[in-house]
């Protein structure tokens, strides 16, 4: 992927919001580049939501400001917003029209769309069959699918979802994870937003991690798995292997489990490990690399397991 600057989609730049004495968010500065699905995480009362207010403009921020394609929506918001798609939590829709009438009043309070497109868009989110049923009588992910739909209309480039995947049964995440990934692969950008760590991994390629009103990190996922890789091993003295470990300065943090212990360690590391060990007579009956999950790396970043909000 480019790192052209003309290639970063949206861009947050030193953002604050205070609501009286409370400071929701301060100096969030996110970067999302063309094509990449941004997985936007964090614990209850992080600033999840209000970031996306602050993105598509539905509140004014204290401090900093929101850019998006290269323009500042501080001036050109508007025209930001006719190249963006959403779909936010809690959305209304009109249960006794069918989808494609829901479509055709959501298109007629923007520019408006042609027939085509229209039908363009129910087939990319799979609801052609039951365009014609009464909203009142879809399940909760097709009326997930119908926002989709409704938030692609005017073929955005950029498309900005809040807990998208929120009341949808297993089959229906990976249904809509796979609709993502489809729409990333033909050149869409999406920011979403989610407390489904599972998810996240599984959807996107790039995440942001906030708490306290702060980005604590950001990067793609294989990078902060990375950081977050550890070294599982079996030993003999598990007591005297623990006192070793925490003298090594690369050991970031460790769990012991009866005779076993994971180690938060570079994989290159193995032999060093080993040989650390050995020249305290404590041997290794098994060793080998433990890959780390979102969830894990999350858990150590924030220290926080809850991650609803």
């Amino acid at each position: 992927m480019s790192n052209h600057p003309s290639d970063v989609i949206l861009r947050t730049v030193g953002l604050a919001k205070r609501y009286g004495r409370l400071l929701a968010l301060q100096d969030l500065n996110l970067e999302v580049r063309r094509g990449q699905v941004y997985g936007f995480l964090g614990p209850n009362g992080a600033g999840k939501t209000t970031t996306i207010a602050l993105i598509l403009g539905l509140i004014a921020p204290t401090a900093g400001h929101v850019e998006m394609f290269g323009l500042d929506t501080r001036r050109h918001l508007s025209e930001a917003l006719r190249r963006t798609g959403a779909i936010l939590e809690g959305q209304a829709y009109y249960p006794d029209l069918s989808g494609r009438d829901n479509l055709r009043v959501w298109s007629a309070l923007s520019d408006g769309v042609g027939v085509k497109r229209m039908q363009e868009t129910l087939d990319l989110v799979g609801l052609s069959g039951r365009s014609g049923d009464k909203v009142r009588t879809y399940s909760q992910g097709m009326k997930q699918r119908l926002g989709l739909a409704a938030a692609l209309l005017h073929d955005p480039e950029l498309l900005v979802l809040d807990e998208p995947t929120n009341g949808l049964d297993p089959a229906g995440m990976r249904e809509f994870r796979e609709m993502i990934r489809d729409l990333a692969r033909i050149g869409k950008t999406v920011f979403v937003s989610s407390h489904l760590l599972g998810e996240v991994e599984q959807m996107c390629d790039y995440v942001g991690i906030v708490k306290g009103g702060r980005l604590l990190t950001q990067g793609s996922v294989r990078t902060l798995l990375r950081r977050g890789e550890a070294l599982e091993m079996q030993v003999t003295e598990p007591d005297r292997a623990v006192q070793v470990l925490e003298g090594l300065e690369w050991v970031r943090g460790l769990r012991r489990q009866d005779d076993r212990i994971v180690v938060e360690a570079p994989r290159e590391r193995a032999a060093d490990l080993s040989r650390a060990l050995a020249e305290h007579q404590i041997y290794l009956s098994e060793l080998r690399p433990r890959d780390s999950s979102l969830e894990e790396f999350f858990l150590e970043v924030t220290g926080d397991a809850n991650t609803d909000g």
